[in-house]
């Protein structure tokens, strides 16, 4: 059972509640403070007096007054009318995690709800209620706001959810799941749908793949460079001790236990080579440089995370309801697109080294394309060509959606950050460089396997015999696709 409490919320806990279905419950402390918070709306309502999200219209109508009988179907149509999502239902770890996310920013205490209104939306998570939130209609401006409206109809026992299985009515699982729809009071729509939390669960669950892939790639690297003879001194303490870049040094340190125990490292001691191409020699500094960013993306996700991203902010201390703008997504939206870019250079310098691996010209004695009999048998000279299509998808997809701008809502939202469209973007290069790695991955296995006695270090060693345990040598040509999806799934768990 993972507690939340608006503050303490970690990237791992929001996993395990995500994609390990981990069960959910609110601190006590937090449902005190969701109370206060509540009161104070409450004696807003009964002095008359207008304030924005409580009374009033919202965005270009913020000067609408709304009457006291009123304010209930204010809430609801609100939910409704921002219900614009449109694309494929974003996959159940998002959604959860925006379920969550969502829960914990309403345990701060900020955003005027009762407790009902957190509390029913875990037990929704726990039930296994997820609502069918459309991937797209998001700018990452007043938040998330269709996203976050889809998640909010569900609540209310409204739309399409995805429950046991099954996609039906939100009213039909919520019957079955004993779960009781809630009645939106004043503030509590708008406290629903106002921020960033379907970017923020993207990111957050992007971050975590981020440092996987990180962890992957450097553990690939490392039975490639066994396959091509390739030398282990670049990985040597004193040139990364000369430039400190933290996540170089990391990266070397890494390699080094990677390689350890090499027979193959001693077959070459005295050839001619004097020095590797890029794509070997300067691994730690680019998956080094990549892992720095993964760590600053990391960062700021675990901020927002425990933010408050509403709007409007009530304040219990002064009894005041201040409107600001934390549901911006631009933290967000820059702090992706940078991941994006910066984990599409894993899948560059790997298709390099697949290349190398390919190529006989290349490979230090290799056979070309890594088949026994080439010409009759192509090999892997295909795999190298997808990797080099996932590249050029990638060059596409890390275009930064962070430096558009459109205005919206009658031009009272007049810069938006985006942030959801890069969030999108980043889990499809995931995904590509999550594929470019598998494939370098067997076929850096089939370049082992020629070199055979020969053992590569203990950790280049412990990878070839998890993909020999699922991926056999190649012979003779076969279907590699679903090799390599096997291969996908493996290397996460290096």
């Amino acid at each position: 059972m993972i507690e939340i409490n608006g503050n303490t919320l970690t990237l791992e806990q929001l996993s395990a509640v995500s994609r390990q279905s981990e069960q959910v419950s609110i601190a006590p402390e937090a449902i005190e403070r969701i109370k206060r918070s509540r009161r104070t709306v409450d004696e807003i309502l009964e002095s008359g007096r207008a304030v924005y999200g409580i009374n009033t219209g919202f965005g270009k109508l913020v000067d609408v007054h709304i009457p006291p009988e009123e304010l209930r179907q204010l809430q609801v149509n609100l939910v409704r009318s921002h219900c614009c999502g449109v694309g494929e239902p974003l996959d159940e770890p998002t959604t959860r995690g925006m379920m969550l996310l969502r829960a914990n920013v309403l345990a701060k205490g900020f955003s005027g709800v009762r407790p009902v209104v957190a509390e029913r939306l875990v037990q929704m998570l726990n039930a296994g209620i997820h609502p069918v939130i459309p991937s797209k209609g998001s700018v990452g401006a007043s938040g998330d706001l269709a996203p976050l409206a889809h998640l909010a109809l569900g609540l209310i026992g409204e739309g399409e959810v995805l429950y046991k299985g099954h996609r039906l009515s939100a009213a039909e699982a919520m019957k079955s799941a004993g779960v009781i729809p809630v009645e939106l009071e004043a503030k509590e729509g708008l406290a629903l749908i106002n921020g960033t939390q379907a970017m923020a669960s993207i990111g957050s669950l992007a971050v975590l793949d981020a440092a996987s892939l990180v962890k992957a790639a450097n553990t690939i690297a490392a039975m490639t460079l066994e396959a091509l003879r390739g030398s282990h001194r670049a990985f040597d303490e004193r040139i990364h001790s000369a430039r400190p870049q933290p996540g170089q040094s990391r990266v070397a340190r890494a390699m080094l236990e990677l390689l350890s125990d090499s027979e193959i490292v001693h077959s070459h001691e005295n050839c001619g080579r004097v020095q590797d191409a890029y794509s070997l020699r300067c691994i730690p500094q680019v998956h080094g440089a990549v892992l720095d960013v993964v760590d600053h993306v990391r960062k700021v996700l675990e901020i927002e995370i425990n933010s408050a991203t509403d709007n409007p902010l009530v304040f219990p201390e002064s009894g005041e309801v201040i409107s600001g703008g934390n549901f911006h997504g631009e933290p967000i939206a820059l702090a992706l697109d940078y991941l994006g870019f910066a984990v599409s250079e894993l899948a560059s310098i790997s298709e390099r080294r697949i290349e190398r691996l390919v190529n006989a010209d290349l490979s230090d004695g290799l056979p070309p394309f890594l088949i026994k009999h080439p010409g009759t048998n192509s090999g892997f000279m295909i795999a190298q060509v997808t990797a080099v299509a996932l590249l050029a998808e990638n060059k596409v997809l890390a275009h930064p959606a962070s430096v558009d701008n459109l205005p919206t809502s009658g031009n009272r939202e007049d810069h938006v950050s985006m942030g959801m469209t890069s969030a999108n973007k980043l889990r499809q290069i995931i995904d590509n460089v999550n594929k470019v790695l598998a494939i370098e991955a067997i076929c850096a296995a089939q370049g082992l396997d020629f070199i055979a006695p020969l053992k590569p270090g203990k950790g280049a060693l412990a990878a070839y015999q998890k993909i020999r345990a699922s991926i056999p040598f190649i012979e003779q040509d076969t279907v590699l696709a679903g090799h390599i999806e096997t291969a996908a799934k493996l290397i996460r768990q290096f």
